[in-house]
């Protein structure tokens, strides 16, 4: 093998390792979530668990979202799994869709260790950028197989008005 075929071979890994973390950064900067420990959170005392990367106070998850918009509403879906409908506080913000919520530990009934723990757990606050003003006290959110849906109606509903301007 030739260097020069070496050198673009490394190149091209480099190109490809490099575009691929740029677009995970993008897409993935407003879905990483910090989790903090919450006066409900009940996490275990590091003494029952075995795992050294385990820190309760820095834990963070992907709370992944999706914004869909046509021209009468703005829908946001959230993945928030293993949490409780009871758990979650949604507002609008100024033009922002802000959900709060804390994740509840589970403990399990029989004795033993912990050996991995690498879910999040406390409380947590996930802001969603809206693309429209909308009717906040019109909204309707539900909760169904870890994933919170709002629906957001429109302050202006329909197309835009398009007048034409007369250049003179």
């Amino acid at each position: 093998m030739k260097m020069q075929e070496i050198r673009e071979g490394v190149g091209s890994l480099w190109g490809s390792v490099s575009d691929g973390w740029t677009r995970l950064r993008q897409s993935a900067a407003g879905a990483l979530t910090r989790f903090k420990p919450g006066d409900k959170s009940e996490l275990p005392v590091q003494a029952d668990i075995d795992d050294d990367a385990w820190l309760p106070g820095l834990s963070w998850a992907m709370l992944g979202g999706d914004v869909f918009e046509d021209d009468k509403r703005v829908v946001v879906r959230i993945e928030a799994p293993g949490m409780c409908k009871t758990d979650l506080d949604i507002e609008v913000i100024g033009d922002e869709l802000v959900v709060r919520g804390e994740k509840r530990f589970e403990r399990e009934s029989s004795e033993g260790r912990w050996r991995m723990l690498q879910c999040a757990y406390g409380s947590f606050h996930r802001s969603v950028p809206l693309p429209a003003a909308v009717l906040s006290d019109q909204a309707k959110a539900s909760y169904r197989d870890g994933v919170l849906r709002v629906e957001l109606p429109k302050a202006q509903r329909g197309q835009p008005k398009v007048r034409q301007i007369q250049v003179n």
